[in-house]
């Protein structure tokens, strides 16, 4: 008869057996689909089909004119792209780029979208205050042909991931099955900016800079910066960004998307039809989805919710669309997020916000999270082990130490592996328009691969703060700052905005985001 102390023991030991299963399935599934660049994307002549690109921004984000003019290198049919960057007004920072973007490509169907100028978010029923779809909704409703690809305005992407999420979606993979997916979408990764092995202070760093092409130094050097040392404190947030989003995130999310268990999509980069969206959140036409509630359909159903990334593929996932599949990850094409001057309050405020945007989204997995941090789980299974004597360690403090340290020391090689070969731009198409960010560490002209110790430092840090940020998004709080605004969320996932009569003001509330592209602005080349 075991006693309580041994039930939980073994309870332990049965969720550590569980994570270092999930874990073992997505570090397979990196190493094996990220090995090698993708095949080129079938030719489909005639059939190509006509895709909108749509690219939601606010403020002034680290090498914004890279990551927009990727939309317009596309190795497809120009004929077939629409590219519409939306904005809120014409006084946001990063206009200027955008004009600039649009005149260095003149060939492409593209327009800069205010959202000031969009008067149907007045006259929709029932619209919500999400501020990224009210910013993206006139380009979604006036999307050329069916496919909708929603890039974050922060992310690069190779020139051939529009053919090959095209294939992917529709069903033409080479080499493959020729069964479409109702939803596609790319891994992320960060890439932090700063240098910290140069003298030069980060606030020297001109990392804004138009073209990372262009100004390949700028990566290293600054232009009358100060010559101390970088302000971990202040700077440090970008690096544990690539820690988080190369480790932890990339194993989970590589996993369950290769189980295909649930759903799982971070937003960055993702792709869907259009009549399936609309048609999956009509309540005449999906009965998945409540009624009653007058929602608009298409991504506007959404503008009641924060999350909004995670929802739009919840609901194409549970509609019935005969002989497609659910979501469909585009191995090999890493959606690549380049990162400077974020602190690590910035940080932690970021990770805070996904959390709290998510956690009743998706509740049981919030509550289960810290249980797949290794801290904690380095805790539970040592205690697990210790307890139950078929293992024959002994339950004495020097054994449970050596255990813990062990455990940890394995969970971090383990990250140690897999973040190297996802920096190391292996599957990255790289050619004399790639920015030096994206080119990975195997790459001379990429940003050399860091220092065991960097690595080491950052991720002893991301570990240490997996599980305050944890407690102080679930526990503690339920609003989160978003886009210059305030939201509380509410249980039932929909949010409702703070202070809506002094919304012009609540504008100007500095996120992390924002704060970094204001410190940047007076530095910008471009």
């Amino acid at each position: 008869m075991w006693s309580l102390k041994e039930v939980i023991a073994g309870v332990f030991l049965a969720v550590a057996g569980l994570v270092a299963t999930v874990i073992a399935i997505g570090v397979r599934a990196i190493f094996r689909n990220f090995a090698s660049r993708p095949a080129p994307s079938p030719n489909l002549g005639d059939n190509t089909p006509h895709v909108t690109i749509i690219r939601p921004i606010k403020g002034v984000e680290p090498r914004l004119y890279d990551c927009i003019a990727a939309s317009f290198r596309q190795n497809y049919p120009q004929d077939k792209i629409s590219i519409r960057l939306c904005l809120e007004n014409d006084t946001d920072p990063a206009y200027p780029i955008l004009q600039r973007v649009l005149e260095d490509f003149p060939g492409i169907d593209a327009r800069i979208l205010f959202e000031v100028d969009d008067l149907a978010l007045g006259t929709t029923p029932n619209m919500g205050p999400n501020p990224k779809i009210r910013n993206l909704s006139r380009a979604y409703r006036e999307a050329r042909g069916d496919i909708v690809w929603i890039v974050d305005c922060n992310v690069w992407m190779a020139k051939g991931v529009l053919g090959r999420m095209v294939a992917k979606l529709k069903g033409h993979n080479v080499g493959g099955d020729n069964i479409p997916y109702k939803f596609v979408h790319q891994l992320p990764i960060v890439v932090d900016l700063i240098d910290y092995s140069t003298p030069v202070a980060a606030d020297g760093q001109p990392l804004l800079a138009a073209s990372s092409v262009e100004d390949d130094d700028s990566d290293h050097l600054g232009e009358g910066g100060s010559h101390d040392n970088p302000k971990v404190w202040a700077q440090g947030g970008g690096r544990l960004d690539e820690m988080f989003m190369a480790t932890s995130h990339a194993k989970f999310y590589s996993a369950i998307n290769t189980s295909r268990l649930a759903p799982c999509a971070v937003g960055k980069s993702t792709m869907f039809c259009k009549t399936q969206l609309d048609h999956a959140t009509d309540p005449a036409l999906n009965p998945k989805i409540p009624r009653g509630k007058s929602l608009p359909t298409g991504v506007d159903y959404f503008s009641h919710n924060i999350c909004e990334d995670h929802m739009i593929g919840d609901v194409l996932w549970n509609a019935e669309f005969a002989g497609y599949r659910n979501h469909g990850l585009v191995w090999g094409d890493i959606a690549v997020q380049p990162m400077s001057d974020m602190s690590v309050k910035a940080y932690a405020a970021r990770r805070s916000r996904w959390l709290r945007a998510r956690k009743f989204t998706v509740l049981p997995a919030t509550i289960f999270e810290p249980f797949t941090e290794s801290f904690v789980f380095a805790t539970y299974f040592t205690f697990a082990i210790t307890t139950l004597r078929i293992y024959g360690i002994p339950p004495t403090w020097p054994a449970r130490v050596i255990t813990w340290l062990t455990t940890i020391t394995v969970w971090m090689l383990v990250d140690f592996l897999g973040y190297r070969h996802l920096h190391s731009g292996v599957t990255v198409e790289v050619d004399e328009d790639t920015p030096r960010f994206a080119r990975g560490s195997m790459n001379p002209d990429g940003i050399k691969s860091r220092k065991f110790s960097e690595f080491l430092a950052a991720w002893i840090v991301r570990e240490a703060l997996a599980l305050p940020i944890w407690a102080y998004a679930v526990v503690f709080g339920n609003t989160v700052n978003w886009r210059g605004r305030r939201f509380r969320i509410r249980r039932d996932t929909t949010v409702e905005a703070l202070d809506p009569e002094e919304e012009e003001r609540s504008r100007q509330v500095p996120t992390p985001e924002l704060e970094r592209a204001s410190s940047q602005n007076k530095q910008r080349v471009d």
